[in-house]
């Protein structure tokens, strides 16, 4: 009977995790990429903060998930300490949604939704409606799920001591949370534990006194995926992993005092338990929200303080480009020109990671690349519409000739931006279909990997420096780098053919080839355009230099 009920409450809590999964997965498809410009456009003030958490945790369907989202933006300096902290605040009103969702007892209606959903998702040809199949699919397993929890757990009533330990819950708030807190962080869901309270109380194993220390509990316990996270994140991310959690202990120890009246508070929003449970959890959320928003400044000082040091993360957006320069051509210009190193810089640590995630399959070191490349992205923008205006001033030949170079340079870092993020994108293929690759594949692309490198830094030293001398050597360089890359291929193909290498891993190495062998073109038009000015200015070249 026991194990029955063990398995059956772990299938239930299956499929509510699988549906939960499935609506979480429709609605970002239907959402499209729009998580980053959300988190962009809505957090430059406390207030939009909590609603970007607030919309892409609905989205995503997971607290845990959009602060581990945050710790990785923070690290790529996408965001700072003050934008995560508010963020994390909407995101916990965000994941109350699915408390809500399963609070609505729809569970005579799973079967036709699921019905439903299935047609949708096989039947129609147009996107839109298979992803609205897809997340009826998913809204109609989570509720199976609960269903099947609540069924499996009918048979508690016949255990004596599980009838204590519920009351005692009831009656030593404490106890509760900490168990609360215990499974969630073991599960690290704090909406599967929501699920498994509202399955508790549809069988009346427990009343809302006893329910509401167990919300609490969760509401800790779901802190424990971003400490995780945080580990080996920047310092920042530190800080958000550790503020989310400190808050949300602030949170429970002020509520604590208030227990009664809270629990008095949320019996009378509804005269369903299920539904009072559902809003005890959101009203905990909007509270402690909106007594801690108006601290923001204080809280990440004192995180601050007890996460020291300094953190070297990268800025989003130019350090350089200074309007007040746009009337000064030659100034300005100077100033793209160090900026243009700066992207470079991170171009280049891209391609270092990119090897890295191939070779070791580091997933992490794969949505750090991503979210470099999205600077990348930004800054040539912005570089893009700074030369514009100072193209509109009045510009000798020269200069005109330097702003054109700098713009196409701005271009073709950005560009090599793209094929780092197309080799990317074939490790993360690699790593999520688990392709071998061989130790000469490895040690092949390595060595190419390095060529490559190697010239892309000297572009942007020559860039840096605006030496044509170094910028010379480059040029030489290409002509290797295509050898090397034709040789590699040949070779490869070759062992495809005589079926040595793995098929699938052997496309994606021929792919990476082709990229890195683009990255080295990229590097010898910005050692080009370095040559042409150098020549406009008529400055010899010392073929002797390094």
């Amino acid at each position: 009977m026991i194990l029955t009920m063990v398995f059956g409450i772990i299938g239930g809590l299956g499929l509510f995790f699988f549906g939960m999964h499935q609506l979480s997965e429709g609605l970002q498809r239907i959402a499209g990429h729009k998580i980053h410009d959300i988190l962009e456009a809505l957090s430059k003030n406390p207030l939009n903060g909590v609603l970007a958490g607030t919309i892409i945790t609905s989205i995503i369907q997971s607290s845990s998930a959009t602060s581990v989202i945050l710790i990785g933006f923070a690290n790529a300096g996408l965001l700072n300490l003050n934008q995560s902290m508010s963020i994390i605040f909407g995101a916990n009103i965000g994941t109350t949604i699915t408390s809500q969702i399963v609070s609505l007892r729809l569970e005579d209606y799973v079967l036709p939704i699921v019905g439903i959903g299935v047609i949708f998702y096989l039947f129609t040809k147009k996107k839109i409606y298979q992803n609205i199949g897809y997340i009826m699919l998913g809204f109609g397993l989570l509720f199976l799920g609960i269903s099947i929890m609540s069924q499996f757990l009918e048979p508690l009533k016949n255990y004596p001591y599980i009838i204590d330990l519920l009351v005692k819950v009831g009656e030593y708030p404490l106890l509760g949370i900490l168990l609360s807190a215990l499974l969630t962080g073991i599960i690290q869901s704090s909406s599967a534990t929501m699920a498994i309270i509202i399955s508790l109380s549809l069988q009346g194993l427990i009343d809302l006194n006893a329910a509401v220390p167990l919300i609490l509990g969760a509401n800790i316990g779901t802190c424990v995926t971003a400490l995780i996270a945080g580990i080996g994140s920047s310092l920042t991310g530190k800080r958000i992993a550790v503020g989310h959690i400190l808050c949300k202990i602030a949170g429970v120890v002020l509520f604590y005092f208030f227990l009664k009246q809270f629990t008095v508070l949320s019996s009378l929003t509804s005269n369903a338990l299920p539904r009072q449970i559902a809003n005890a959890h959101t009203i905990f959320n909007l509270l402690e929200t909106f007594i801690l928003l108006p601290f923001i400044p204080q809280i990440t000082k004192f995180l601050n303080k007890i996460v020291p040091g300094e953190d070297h993360v990268i800025k989003k957006g130019n350090l350089y480009l200074e309007r007040r320069f746009i009337n000064a051509p030659s100034i300005a210009m100077g100033q793209v020109a160090k900026e243009l190193v700066r992207m470079g810089d991170i171009a280049s640590v891209m391609l270092k990671n990119t090897l890295e995630a191939l070779v070791d399959n580091n997933e992490r070191m794969v949505e750090d690349i991503y979210l470099k490349e999205d600077i990348l992205n930004t800054i040539h923008r912005e570089i893009t519409n700074y030369l514009v205006q100072v193209s509109q001033k009045s510009l000798s030949p020269y200069q005109s000739q330097r702003l054109a170079h700098l713009m196409n340079i701005s271009g073709h870092i950005e560009r090599v931006g793209d094929h780092i993020e197309n080799i990317t994108d074939l490790a993360d293929t690699k790593i999520n279909e688990k392709l071998p690759f061989s130790p000469k594949a490895v040690k092949d692309l390595s060595y190419i990997f390095s060529k490559v490198e190697t010239s892309f830094k000297y572009a942007m030293r020559a860039l840096k420096k605006n030496d044509a001398d170094i910028a010379a050597i480059v040029t030489k360089r290409e002509d290797e780098i295509d050898r090397i890359e034709a040789q590699l291929r040949d070779e490869h193909i070759d062992r495809l053919t005589k079926g040595i290498c793995n098929t699938e891993s052997g496309i994606i190495y021929i792919d990476i080839l082709s990229n890195l062998e683009r990255i080295a073109d990229h590097a010898n038009n910005i050692s080009r355009m370095i040559l042409d000015e150098q020549v406009a200015n008529r400055k010899p070249l010392n073929q002797n230099k390094m």
